[in-house]
Protein backbone atom coordinates (compact mmCIF):
# COMPACT_ATOMS: atom_id res chain seq x y z
CA UNK A 1 0.00 0.00 0.00
CA UNK A 2 1.27 3.46 -0.90
CA UNK A 3 2.31 5.72 1.99
CA UNK A 4 -0.15 8.45 0.99
CA UNK A 5 -2.99 5.90 1.05
CA UNK A 6 -1.97 4.95 4.59
CA UNK A 7 -1.94 8.66 5.50
CA UNK A 8 -5.49 9.12 4.20
CA UNK A 9 -6.85 6.00 5.91
CA UNK A 10 -5.22 6.89 9.24
CA UNK A 11 -6.35 10.52 9.19
CA UNK A 12 -10.01 9.64 8.60
CA UNK A 13 -9.95 6.43 10.67
CA UNK A 14 -10.69 4.01 7.84
CA UNK A 15 -9.59 0.39 7.63
CA UNK A 16 -8.49 -0.84 4.21
CA UNK A 17 -11.75 -2.75 3.66
CA UNK A 18 -14.09 0.02 4.96
CA UNK A 19 -16.48 1.85 2.68
CA UNK A 20 -14.75 5.11 1.83
CA UNK A 21 -16.90 7.72 0.07
CA UNK A 22 -15.85 9.73 -2.94
CA UNK A 23 -15.43 13.30 -1.71
CA UNK A 24 -17.43 14.59 -4.69
CA UNK A 25 -20.43 12.27 -4.99
CA UNK A 26 -20.41 9.92 -2.00
CA UNK A 27 -20.15 6.73 -4.06
CA UNK A 28 -17.43 4.21 -3.19
CA UNK A 29 -13.99 5.76 -3.63
CA UNK A 30 -11.43 3.54 -5.29
CA UNK A 31 -8.56 6.00 -5.76
CA UNK A 32 -6.59 8.29 -3.49
CA UNK A 33 -5.82 11.25 -5.72
CA UNK A 34 -3.10 13.88 -5.43
CA UNK A 35 -4.85 17.21 -5.97
CA UNK A 36 -1.59 18.91 -6.93
CA UNK A 37 0.12 16.11 -8.83
CA UNK A 38 3.46 14.79 -7.68
CA UNK A 39 4.98 15.02 -11.15
CA UNK A 40 7.82 12.93 -12.43
CA UNK A 41 9.80 11.57 -9.52
CA UNK A 42 7.29 12.93 -7.06
CA UNK A 43 7.70 14.76 -3.81
CA UNK A 44 6.99 13.42 -0.34
CA UNK A 45 5.73 16.90 0.57
CA UNK A 46 2.74 16.37 -1.71
CA UNK A 47 1.71 13.20 0.18
CA UNK A 48 0.21 15.19 3.08
CA UNK A 49 -3.47 15.00 3.94
CA UNK A 50 -4.02 18.51 2.56
CA UNK A 51 -3.13 17.27 -0.94
CA UNK A 52 -4.80 13.85 -1.13
CA UNK A 53 -8.46 13.01 -1.51
CA UNK A 54 -10.62 9.96 -2.10
CA UNK A 55 -12.37 9.76 -5.47
CA UNK A 56 -14.52 7.24 -7.30
CA UNK A 57 -13.09 6.14 -10.62
CA UNK A 58 -15.54 8.28 -12.61
CA UNK A 59 -14.53 11.50 -10.86
CA UNK A 60 -10.85 10.60 -10.87
CA UNK A 61 -11.03 10.30 -14.66
CA UNK A 62 -13.17 13.44 -15.02
CA UNK A 63 -11.25 15.78 -12.70
CA UNK A 64 -7.89 14.17 -11.91
CA UNK A 65 -4.68 15.77 -13.13
CA UNK A 66 -6.49 18.55 -15.01
CA UNK A 67 -5.22 21.98 -14.03
CA UNK A 68 -8.58 23.68 -14.56
CA UNK A 69 -10.09 21.59 -11.71
CA UNK A 70 -7.40 21.97 -9.04
CA UNK A 71 -9.17 24.82 -7.21
CA UNK A 72 -12.49 22.94 -7.39
CA UNK A 73 -10.91 19.82 -5.87
CA UNK A 74 -9.10 21.84 -3.19
CA UNK A 75 -12.37 23.53 -2.16
CA UNK A 76 -14.21 20.22 -1.85
CA UNK A 77 -11.35 18.59 0.03
CA UNK A 78 -10.96 21.53 2.42
CA UNK A 79 -14.66 21.25 3.28
CA UNK A 80 -14.10 17.56 4.08
CA UNK A 81 -11.10 18.39 6.25
CA UNK A 82 -12.99 21.14 8.08
CA UNK A 83 -15.95 18.83 8.78
CA UNK A 84 -13.87 16.00 10.23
Amino acid sequence: MKSYTKTYLKYFGYALDDFMPCEICGNRAVDIHHIDCKGMGGSKLKDGIENIMALCREHHIEYGDKKQYIDFLKDIHNQRLNNK
